[in-house]
């Protein structure tokens, strides 16, 4: 009697290899369902950082380029073609100047800003590539515009990110 209740008691106390399995296969599943979760979670954010970058990135040249036009004195058309606009200005004056140039133009994959007599300086983060940049002017019947159409796409081919903006801003003439 004692001898058979010490081997119920005994096979009491252990796994089986069924019970075993069954929970490492419960484990597994959990344990993949998580890792899955947070690898597209993780691609989410990469996305949508990318995604920002270069929204901040095509807003930011737009911002700068039409606020640019805007407070200009004149459209240089001598150097002015569909890639590059000069535009003649009373902003950033040296000294003894009554006015001076700034030119936006491509370089390379960056929108690039040149004043007169100085080097040119990228706009763009080098995170992302300006794939097109022209510039047309337009004609609204009282001072002159200038449209800006600008694309931007991200640089990691992992996550691709693009975006297209056409502004147009007029010439005040102050």
């Amino acid at each position: 009697m004692i001898k058979s209740f010490l081997n119920i008691k005994y096979k009491d106390k252990g796994f089986t290899l069924v019970e075993i399995l069954v929970s490492l296969a419960i484990f597994s599943i959990i344990l993949l369902t998580l890792v899955s979760s947070f690898l597209a979670m993780s691609n989410s954010i990469l996305k949508t950082k990318a995604d920002m970058e270069v929204s901040e990135n095509a807003r930011r040249v737009l911002n700068e380029i039409t606020y640019e036009i805007r407070s200009a004195k004149s459209v240089y058309t001598p150097t002015t073609t569909t890639n590059q606009l000069s535009l003649e200005t009373s902003r950033y004056l040296p000294s003894g100047e009554d006015s001076t140039f700034i030119d936006f133009f491509l370089c390379g994959t960056a929108v690039c800003l040149k004043k007169e007599s100085q080097d040119s300086i990228a706009l763009t983060s080098n995170s992302v590539q300006v794939t097109s940049l022209t510039f047309s002017q337009v004609s609204t019947g009282g001072n002159p515009s200038v449209q800006v159409n600008l694309t931007v796409n991200y640089q990691d081919s992992n996550n691709p990110s693009s975006i297209t903006l056409t502004s147009t801003a007029s010439l005040r003439g102050y």
